[in-house]
Parts: C-alpha cells; structure tokens; sequence
C-alpha cells in the first residue's frame, strides 16, 4: 500500500484551501483498497501531530495543499524528513522565491492549466507539473428545487420577489470576484429589464470593508437602486452554500484573479448557470455557451516592480523590478457581462437548460472520487509507485 499525507488545514475549515485538501483526503480514505493507499491528513504547519507523522508513520508521499509561499511547510519540512512532496498549488499573483526547489520536483499539481502557466511564466520549469482539479462532494453541494419550502424561504428573506430573478457572487470579499464588473454590467441591463436583484455575499474583513466603501461609491454613480443590491456577509457552513447557491437564477464571478474558481464550479453542481471570465481556471471548469457564459478580458492591471518580503523565504526586503510587466489582475468585458446576463435573466429555458448542463459537467468532472483517482494516477504515471 502506498502511504499518503495530505498536509493541510485540518482539522477542516471553512476556507477554500481546507475543503480542497479535505476532499483529496476523504477521497483517498474511501477508495483505499481501490486506489492501493493508506492516507493521514495533517495541518501543514509544524505541530507534534506533523512531526510524528513524517516520523513515526513515515509516509511514501506527502501531497500538501497552497500557493508557493507555502513551500517551507509543504515541500521542505518533508523533505527533511526523506519524504517525497508533492505540492498541489494555487496562485496568488506571482511567483517570488523557491524557483530552483520547485524546478526540480518530479511531480507537482496545480488547479488550472492557468496556474502552471503563471509560474512558468515567473521562471518555474514546468515540465513536471500536471492539472488536478478540486473536487466537490455531490452530498454536500446539491441542487435543490427552487419550489422548496426552504429555498422559496430563503429568497423571501433576501428580499427576492416570485417575480424578481436573483443573481449571486460570493467571495471573501466582493469586488476581487467581479461585483464592481457587474454594477456596471446591471447599470446597462436595467435599462430595459429591472426585476433582478444582485446578492452580494462577502467574509467580514478589512479587505471587504475596504472595497465595500469602492462598491457603495459605484453604485451611487451608476444610479443603481441600492434596495435592489442585497449584502450578506459572515461565515457559512458548506451545507448551507448548496442551498445559497441553488436559490440563486444566476451565479456571477468574473473574477479578476482566480486560480480555480471553487465557488463557481459548486454553483454549476447545484445546476445553477454561471457567468464569469474568459481566463484563469473558469476556463478549465466552465463550459462558455453550455454551463454558462465566459466574457471576455476587458482590460488588465499589469505590475512593473513588486516588493519581496523576508517572510517570503528573503534574507531581506526589498523591490523587484521585472524584465516584462506581470499581469496581476484582469476585468470582464463590461458589453459581454451585459450581454449574457441579460440573457440569462430573459430566457428562462435557457438558464433551465444551463443549469442541467452544469450539474451534469460537475458530476462527471468534478466529483471528488474522481479526483482522488486521477491523483493517484497521475503519481504511477510520473512516479511509477
């Protein structure tokens, strides 16, 4: 049997990272006898708990879930301990340090063709670096009917008229998701379609409070009604998203910087259309004119020089000025978002017919399973183990 850590934030939490890693764990327990493994899961921090298990337990694989920043934890520690890593990476924004120790890895994943390319365009030999998805779990993240008593409640709560089409982002904080892109998208739609409200979904933090303020400014110049814009914010359980997520007509995320998109795969699993961004790992996991709709990059916000932090693994701070500008963010194109979201809103057989389309394309794709499989076949592919 092959032995597996998966060192991540555990035990599980609500954010993104925890769920990704948590599902490749509990993918991996289930299908063991199937796969040939044995799992543990672990936080990726160092702990007594880590200690021993790359001690004691002595794993053949560690497979450690986070951006590049996380290699000390997730790469180094087990090698230390003579077991070999496997990072599964994000991205977030550009690769700064740890380029030759990641060149050399023999197996390295990422969540999107997307992220690959972001650090190989940072210097990053990718050769061995293979896409595996996040996976979601179909008991969790399910469709539910929007005739339900629960789901006709919930809209009543938000205000949502029977009339009334709801549109959903979700993110830790808004406007990094899309949200200011869609005030200016709604601003054209309303023009002749006004029964929408857009639920705005955000984590109580100084970053969403920050661009809350931005928001409210938009919004005020736009001329948008503000009792048709509806903020939540907090944290949920990831049972309850199914439900936010299925009463949603629309789910909205042109995210301006995404390296998976795990929200808006679980708003196609609950059979609800999306609407996002022609780049990044929306790409990968939606299907434009079938699942929902990928507007194209209106514009992007590119970075000339970027300080480096002693915490990013430096022996001190100081600013890096790069050969070619780097792309940092992008922003949907304005006339595309108004285009098919005014779509979506208009024509309720197709938005139907999405939201089928969706939810097959997640069951077959992204299952966790599914994915725990894949995993282990790309390690006998690239590791022969």
């Amino acid at each position: 049997m092959l032995k597996i850590a998966v060192l991540y934030a555990h035990p599980v939490e609500s954010d993104g990272l925890s769920i990704q890693g948590n599902l490749l764990y509990k993918g991996f327990k289930e299908l063991g006898a199937e796969l040939g493994v044995e799992v543990m899961p672990c936080h990726y921090r160092p702990s007594f708990q880590k200690e021993w298990l790359l001690d004691a337990w002595k794993p053949d694989l560690a497979i450690g879930i986070g951006s590049w920043s996380y290699s000390p934890d997730i790469v180094f520690s087990p090698q230390r301990k003579g077991v070999l890593p496997i990072p599964w990476f994000v991205a977030n924004g550009w690769v700064a340090n740890y380029h030759d120790e990641l060149s050399r890895l023999p197996l390295t994943f990422t969540t999107s063709n997307w992220v690959t390319e972001t650090f190989k365009r940072d210097g990053v030999d990718t050769t061995n670096f293979k896409t595996l998805p996040i996976g979601y779990d179909p008991a969790e993240i399910k469709p539910w009917n929007k005739n339900s008593a629960e789901i006709k409640r919930l809209r009543s709560m938000l205000g949502i008229q029977e009339h009334e089409k709801m549109i959903l982002t979700v993110g830790g904080d808004v406007t990094s998701k899309g949200a200011q892109e869609m005030f200016k998208a709604l601003a054209e739609v309303d023009k002749d379609f006004k029964n929408w409200k857009y639920v705005c979904k955000h984590s109580d933090s100084d970053c969403a409070a920050d661009h809350r303020h931005e928001e409210e400014e938009l919004i005020e110049q736009l001329g948008l009604d503000k009792g048709r814009i509806i903020y939540l914010s907090g944290m949920y359980s990831h049972d309850f998203m199914s439900q936010l997520l299925s009463a949603a007509d629309i789910y909205a995320a042109p995210s301006r910087l995404e390296g998976f998109g795990m929200i808006q795969m679980e708003a196609e699993a609950c059979g609800t259309p999306v609407i996002s961004i022609n780049v990044g790992g929306p790409v990968d996991t939606i299907i434009h004119g079938q699942t929902g709709f990928l507007a194209a990059v209106g514009e992007t916000v590119e970075l000339k020089e970027e300080w480096a932090y002693e915490h990013m693994g430096f022996d001190a701070d100081h600013k890096i000025v790069f050969d070619k500008p780097k792309v940092f963010a992008y922003r949907a194109s304005i006339a595309d978002l108004a285009k098919y979201t005014h779509q979506l809103l208009t024509d309720d057989a197709l938005r139907a017919q999405m939201g089928q389309a969706a939810q097959a394309h997640a069951e077959k794709n992204f299952h966790y399973q599914n994915i725990a499989r894949q995993a282990r076949q790309l390690i006998k592919e690239k590791l022969g183990k």
